[in-house]
C-alpha cells in the first residue's frame, strides 16, 4: 500500500493504489482523490475516495 500522505495521482499502480471506500475502484493517477481522516478507539483510520461525489455519497455530506 502507498503512503496516504503521498501523491496517489502520480505515477501509482492500480494494484498498488488504495480503493474508493465507496465504489470500490483503484484511485490510481486520479487528481479527484479525496482523503477523510479521523480517529477512532485511539487509532488513525482513513477513507479514500476517487472523488467528490463518492465522499458526499459515504457520509452523506
Amino acid at each position: 500500500m502507498v503512503d496516504p500522505t503521498s501523491d496517489h495521482h502520480e505515477d501509482i499502480d492500480k494494484d498498488e493504489a488504495p480503493n474508493c471506500a465507496t465504489c470500490g475502484d483503484p484511485i490510481a493517477n486520479e487528481t479527484t482523490h479525496r482523503v477523510l481522516t479521523w480517529i477512532e478507539e485511539g487509532a488513525v483510520q482513513t477513507a479514500h475516495f476517487c472523488d467528490e461525489q463518492c465522499r458526499s455519497d459515504w457520509d452523506g455530506e
